[in-house]
């Protein structure tokens, strides 16, 4: 999400191809209805008693949700435990001031709508592993054909960056075209504000974050020494905006910035065993559902909090950030980054077909890893060789055809970057 200074420019399947979208205009009582079932639920299964009161809160504040193309209605909806199978969900930072606290500008002078966050989450079909793909906003992309709210198409564009694509076609065209970019179907999507982050961030109680330089940027008013900082509430969001405040002042260093935020959120959230708590991932839910605007096929309690209890039991070392990656440019004249083409097809061919992918890059501009980061336990004094087993028995039975072999590592290249979970890193203050 841009800065105020930068110049303006389950249990049963919903369908995982997202082609076009609109504004679904909902009947209010059958949204009400629908929050409602799946608020109930979460309390039956956690065995938590809540007043009526709080179920009607989220129902009153529940956003207008995005309908994706190809959904279908009236699906089941997931019980109240891990999704079943893979997820790609999409999480897009608006920039937009309407609305919004006029901290962050005046609404009436908005000239533009940019997505200038834009992540991609993969869980594996088997919830062994999980990655999130951070696009940099000025990455040049083709932009498809994308669907008009109130009808028609706007016409494809051939090069673009990336963060136009919201006011092109609203979260729906973010979809399209990042399904294009990377080949993977999306069936979820979630659009984001500068307040909705404030109260997400509130919702998780904050996270500890370990700056390694300090940070002065007064365009954000983020000023941090070095050390660890709870952040929570607008000090959280003005530490995601921040990018003249780390690294070499780009958005690339923001990425690598927003990782060291998001992977300590990650352990935290492990650590405080949230994934595996509905009422605590309901409180969540309630928070996202009131200020983010969702794909219909996420406006559901049910749904949101089985995606985010199906990362409960992946290992910290196999939820992985990356940057998309690529390589400085120009397009039309105007300067930013262009997409490599070789190390993206390999890094989203590894996630289509599910294996587990090893970074050999670092962390990027805006980071670098705690020294003070805890040490791993040793592993105990080798012992006395064990006798060499005997040669396999040429008459033994073959492997279980139905245990399918463990997928092999991918390891990208070095200048794919990112962090995994596991990993403890500072943010890069930009002196």
């Amino acid at each position: 999400m841009s800065e105020p200074s930068r110049p303006t420019r389950g249990t049963e399947q919903v369908s995982t191809i997202a082609r076009h979208g609109r504004l679904k205009k909902s009947h209010p009582i059958r949204t009400i209805l629908k929050v409602l079932s799946g608020a109930l639920a979460v309390l039956f299964v956690s065995g938590t008693a809540v007043s009526a009161y709080a179920l009607w809160d989220i129902a009153k504040d529940v956003q207008p949700s995005v309908t994706l193309a190809n959904e279908t209605p009236g699906v089941k909806l997931p019980n109240i435990e891990a999704i079943e199978g893979g997820v790609n969900l999409l999480l897009v930072g608006s920039d937009s001031r309407a609305g919004q606290d006029g901290v962050f500008g005046d609404p009436d002078k908005e000239t533009s709508v940019l997505n200038d966050v834009t992540m991609l989450m993969h869980i594996s079909e088997d919830h062994s592993a999980a990655t999130v793909i951070s696009f940099p906003r000025d990455m040049f992309v083709p932009i498809p054909a994308c669907p008009k709210e109130g009808g028609g198409t706007y016409e494809a564009k051939a090069s673009q960056k990336i963060n136009s694509t919201l006011q092109y076609g609203g979260l729906a065209c973010t979809v399209l075209t990042v399904e294009q970019l990377t080949g993977m179907s999306i069936p979820f999507a979630a659009e984001v504000q500068f307040n909705g982050v404030i109260e997400l961030s509130n919702a998780v109680g904050g996270v500890d974050v370990c700056v390694a330089e300090p940070i002065d940027d007064w365009r954000t008013e983020t000023y941090l020494d070095a050390g660890t900082h709870t952040l929570q509430g607008m000090a959280a969001l003005q530490f995601l905006r921040t990018r003249h405040g780390v690294g070499d002042g780009s958005d690339l260093g923001r990425i690598s910035n927003q990782q060291v935020f998001l992977s300590s959120l990650v352990r935290q959230l492990k650590s405080s065993e949230t994934l595996t708590d509905p009422t605590k991932l309901f409180s969540i839910a309630k928070a996202a559902a009131g200020n983010m605007t969702l794909s219909n096929s996420l406006s559901n309690v049910n749904t949101m909090v089985s995606i985010a209890m199906a990362l409960k039991n992946i290992p910290l070392e196999q939820v992985v950030f990356v940057q998309y990656p690529n390589a400085d440019g120009t397009s039309g004249g105007q300067s930013g980054v262009l997409p490599l083409k070789a190390p993206a097809k390999q890094l989203f061919d590894a996630l289509a077909s599910d294996q587990p992918i090893a970074l050999t890059g670092d962390t990027g501009v805006g980071s670098v890893i705690d020294p003070n980061a805890p040490v791993a336990e040793a592993p105990p004094a080798e012992e006395a060789p064990a006798p060499e087993a005997p040669a396999p028995d040429a008459s033994a039975a073959p492997a279980d055809p139905a245990v399918p072999p463990t997928p092999d590592v991918v390891e990208l290249p070095e200048n794919v970057q990112g962090q995994t979970a596991g990993d403890y890193t500072c943010s890069k203050g930009n002196n």
